[in-house]
């Protein structure tokens, strides 16, 4: 089957469209959210709120200020649910059942297996509680850290993690970020819980197909980085392949001689520029780093666990999009009560033309805006 060939600069257009930017500030309307969260396909979330949580960010780049109780609504009804899928992310309810294999099979991490067998005892009374009083913490059971070590917990965090891994538990909502946990059975639509789980080649297909139409356009190991699906091009590529065959993706080449991208059978490449607007450190758009480089030229960093002196750019670092190129990098910090938004250094790409100055400018009095903060304030 012939393939067409277009230029990188096509795709990359495209893929920005495709991620939805708003042009302005707004303020998102009920359903928005839920939409947005569809439309993306998973949205990942981050415990960091030097700006503001990871999928706040991800979200109101999109729709605008959003009210975070209608996220909470969501999550209590089974309308969307938090598992493993690039990392930690909020999904579409219709996915469950395609994650259920990873959960009837002992969860996405081999260490909960460990913490059940370790804490055994308290499966059944952590289940209880949970049945006679409804979401809980995990600090509503109290207990020590087994070590010293940042990312220790106890063992009731422990189960309760496990427990969640398997499908047995579902985050119900979340209290300062803490999340609180349910039974499944009580939260998760009945047709959606009782519906068979699809075999593996169904899984497949859907999610990649789901991948390449929220993305816009994707390789095929960009596909594997989407969903961080195991097993290689072995398990994955064949199924591509039938998707192109079954006329709901195309395959297009690029003009820089890379491996091919797919995109959706009836995408048009015809797109329009993005606003300036400050990128989540976790965005979408910036998932896979050798395609991100292919496309943009633009090397994500991320130096966050590094020591100060080792920094280049800064501790949280959002990266600056306008039109269809990142044009920098903004070190930003929320100083919630004074009500500033600090940028505290920016780095302008090699080679930008314009003035990125005049384009940051923008996106943080707008991002400022979404934050509810009334200045922005420069070195």
């Amino acid at each position: 089957m012939a393939t067409a060939t277009v230029t990188l600069a096509a795709i990359r257009r495209h893929v920005v469209s495709t991620q939805g930017y708003a042009p302005r500030f707004r303020r998102a309307r009920t359903g928005e959210t839920e939409g947005a969260i569809h439309r993306l396909g998973a949205v990942q979330l981050d415990s960091i709120s030097t700006v503001d949580r990871a999928h706040r960010l991800t979200l109101t780049s999109r729709i605008g200020a959003y009210d975070e109780s209608e996220l909470r609504t969501l999550l209590a009804s089974g309308r969307v649910f938090e598992y493993w899928a690039h990392e930690a992310c909020l999904l579409p309810i219709e996915l469950w059942p395609h994650f259920r294999r990873t959960m009837e099979g002992g969860g996405h991490w081999g260490i909960h297996d460990r913490a059940l067998r370790e804490h055994a005892d308290l499966v059944e009374p952590v289940l209880d509680r949970i049945r006679a009083e409804g979401p809980l913490a995990s600090r509503d059971f109290g207990g020590t850290r087994t070590s010293s070590d940042m990312w220790s917990r106890t063992p009731a965090k422990a189960v309760l993690e496990a427990l969640w891994d398997r499908g047995v538990l579902v985050v119900a909502g979340r209290e300062s970020f803490r999340r609180r946990y349910d039974l499944a059975e009580r939260v998760i639509p009945r047709a959606i819980l009782e519906a068979p789980a699809p075999d593996d080649d169904e899984t497949l297909r859907a999610l990649a197909l789901l991948a390449v139409r929220a993305r816009g356009a994707l390789t095929e190991p960009a596909i594997r980085e989407h969903w961080r699906l195991k097993g290689g091009r072995v398990r994955l590529h064949h199924h591509v392949l039938a998707l192109v065959d079954d006329g709901l993706l195309r395959e297009v080449h690029a003009d820089d001689g890379g491996p091919p991208f797919y995109l959706d059978a009836e995408a048009e490449l015809d797109c329009d520029p993005a606003p300036p607007a400050l990128l989540c450190p976790f965005d979408n758009l910036l998932w896979d780093r050798p395609l991100l480089e292919r496309l943009f030229g633009f090397r994500h960093v991320m130096e966050i666990y590094k020591r100060e002196h080792e920094r280049e750019y800064g501790y949280y670092v959002l990266p600056l999009l306008a039109g269809d190129r990142i044009v920098g990098r903004a070190d930003v910090k929320a100083e919630r009560a004074e009500g500033v938004l600090h940028v505290r250094s920016f780095h302008p790409e090699p080679r930008v033309r314009g003035n990125a100055e005049a384009k940051l400018e923008r996106a943080a009095a707008r991002l400022a805006r979404v934050l509810g903060l009334e200045e922005v304030r420069y070195p």
